[in-house]
């Protein structure tokens, strides 16, 4: 951190402060959660987010 961050750190209310530290927390949590990297598997977003499997433009309910 550099001086000026700390400096306006430091002018915060402690609630604000604390509020900053625990989603520091769930990012550095969320980050090991993540897992390994797929290979080889779909490209863009999961494609079973609706409860369906997306290939080639057709869907396939489970």
């Amino acid at each position: 951190m550099t001086d000026d961050q700390e400096n306006r750190l430091a002018k915060l209310p402690a609630a604000a402060r604390r509020a900053l530290a625990e989603a520091e927390e769930r990012r550095k949590a969320q980050k090991a959660a993540d897992g390994p990297k797929e290979i080889n598997g779909p490209k863009g977003e999961e494609p079973t987010r609706y409860g369906d499997w997306e290939r080639n433009g057709r869907a396939v309910d489970f």
